[in-house]
This record gives structure tokens, C-alpha cells and sequence, in this order.
């Protein structure tokens, strides 16, 4: 078990390295970097002009192989050791499924160009892969009880919630992602209004603008979604410490993730606030996808 433990610690780690990296990428404009060569750069092992886009682009698809062969072996193992608990080949599955759907988007937009909207399905690909990974990962330290979650009873309407809240934050996701690919980070100078001085003129906006505030909004609706779900879980489950916790864990992740949303204005696309803003999510994401294994162990334990 210290083997699949360690494989599962690292292909946590490095899937984050993942997602920050073509946040990275994406960032600095650095897709092409390699030119429509791949997974060679401009059809050249060693290339021989070497600039910083192309040592990012470059950088970019070998965590990502790197990575993608310690999933694939994660996957592997989990399935032939511990294959009998109820989630982990399902989960083995969707973890590599979804880390080569995502390397399959990213060549095929090297090669053949795609549209942005198309474009920005990768990050959330990326983050199913993630969150995928850190739930195996989790189920494979309960086998000797490092911590032990099973008993935790989650009622049914608050079951619905979760699932809700996860497929809407997938979303708005994708429009954080829309953002960053139509380069429409900047459309709007203000915050928390595109124009502080005329917030509802909305005559005025053009398509980014649109994407831009409809992203604001789409994320302030998780923001009160989650403080929400905090005071119903405080009330709900006094005396369950990892309720408890775990949503005091989501309000603050939603709080700096809100904060970030803003500074990333202010600072006019800050590239260390920018990937500071992917983390956060990607970690929001982590821990509802954990709530959500709970949510589904519950529904199997109590047919209420």
C-alpha cells in the first residue's frame, strides 16, 4: 500500500500542476509556442530557437505526459488492489478518461486551431481529471482508517443541494474559462460593476463584456450558494466535526476565490493572481467532488 499511497499522493499533485500550467499557458498566450507541430516542438525534438512561449508550451506537455503515465498507473493499481470498494474503478476510469480527453483537445487545437468556446472546456476536463484523482486518493488512505468518513449521514435535500451546486460550479467554470480564452479578463475596468459609475448601462456592452459580467455574476451565485449551504450545515450538523469543517474550508476558498476574482481586475491580469484564481477553484472543486462521494454513500446507506 506505501507504493499506491505514493502514486496517489503525486498524480494529486502533479494534476494540479496540470491545471496550473495551461492556466500558465493560456495566461501568457503561449499555445502556439510550438507552432501546429505536435508532440514535437516545430517538428523538432531538441528545437533550435528557443523563446519563453515555447519553454512554457513545452514545459506545459511534458508535466502533462509525465503526469498522464502516473494516473494511467494509479488507475491501474487501484483497480487490481483495491478494485472492490465501490467507487474506485469508476474513478479510475474518469481520472485517465478525462486527462487524455483533455490532452486530445490540446493537440487537436495545436494542429487544427479551435474555437475558443471549444477551447474552454479544457480547464474543466482538466479538473474532472483532478478531482477524480484526489477522491481515489482519499479512498485509498481510509482503507487503514488514517481518517475515517464512512459513518458521516448526509440527509437527502441536502444531497440534492450538493449535486446542484457541483454541476452549476462545472459552468461557471466554463465561463471563467471563456473569459481567459476571448481575452475578455479586461473588458471591464471596474469591479464589481464592468462600469462603476453606470452600472446598469448594459447598451453599452459588446460580447465581452457580456462574458465578462456574466462570469462575475455566475460566480457570485456560487459565493451565496455556498455561505448558504455553511449555515444550513451549521445548523443541520452541529455535532459532526467534518461537516463542520469542510464547509468552513468552502466558505473560505469561495471568499479568497471572490477576492482574487477582483484583484485580478485591479492588478490588470496579475499573472501570479490569475493562477492563484485557478488553484483556488480547482481546490473548491476538490473538496465538493469529496462531499459529493459522501452524498452518494449516504444515498446507497439510507433509501430515505
Amino acid at each position: 500500500m506505501k507504493l499506491l499511497k505514493g502514486l496517489a499522493v503525486l498524480s494529486t499533485f502533479g494534476m494540479l500542476l496540470v491545471l496550473l500550467g495551461g492556466a500558465l499557458v493560456t495566461k501568457t498566450g503561449s499555445g502556439m509556442g510550438c507552432g501546429q507541430s505536435w508532440p514535437l516542438c516545430h517538428g523538432q525534438l531538441i528545437p533550435s530557437s528557443i523563446n519563453l512561449e515555447l519553454i512554457i508550451e513545452l514545459s506545459h506537455r511534458l508535466v502533462s505526459g509525465g503526469v498522464g503515465l502516473f494516473v494511467l498507473a494509479l488507475a491501474i493499481l487501484s483497480w487490481r488492489r483495491v478494485g472492490h470498494i465501490r467507487e474506485v474503478k469508476f474513478l479510475s476510469f474518469l481520472a485517465f478518461f478525462f486527462l487524455l480527453a483533455q490532452g486530445l483537445i490540446g493537440a487537436a487545437a495545436v494542429k487544427w486551431g479551435q474555437s475558443d468556446f471549444v477551447l474552454a472546456m479544457h480547464f474543466g476536463i482538466s479538473l474532472v481529471s483532478f478531482s477524480a484523482v484526489l477522491l481515489l486518493t482519499l479512498i485509498i488512505f481510509e482503507i487503514d482508517k488514517k481518517f475515517d468518513a464512512d459513518s458521516v449521514y448526509i440527509k437527502k435535500d441536502l444531497r440534492i443541494q450538493f449535486y446542484g451546486l457541483i454541476s452549476y460550479v462545472l459552468l461557471v467554470v466554463y465561463t471563467g474559462a471563456l473569459v481567459r480564452h476571448t481575452n475578455s479578463s479586461m473588458a471591464c475596468m471596474d469591479w464589481p460593476f464592468c462600469y462603476n459609475r453606470s452600472p446598469f448601462d448594459f447598451s453599452s456592452y459588446g460580447i465581452y463584456q457580456w462574458i465578462q459580467m456574466g462570469h462575475r455574476l455566475a460566480a457570485g451565485m456560487v459565493f451565496i450558494w455556498t455561505i448558504y449551504l455553511f449555515i444550513k450545515v451549521l445548523r443541520e450538523y452541529k455535532d459532526d466535526l467534518l461537516m463542520r469543517t469542510g464547509w468552513l474550508i468552502a466558505v473560505i476558498l469561495m471568499i479568497v476565490q471572490v477576492a482574487l476574482g477582483a484583484f485580478v481586475i485591479i492588478t490588470y491580469v496579475h499573472l501570479i493572481v490569475a493562477l492563484l484564481h485557478a488553484l483556488v477553484i480547482s481546490l473548491y472543486v476538490g473538496l465538493l467532488s469529496y462531499f459529493l462521494l459522501l452524498s452518494s454513500r449516504s444515498a446507497k446507506k439510507h433509501k430515505d
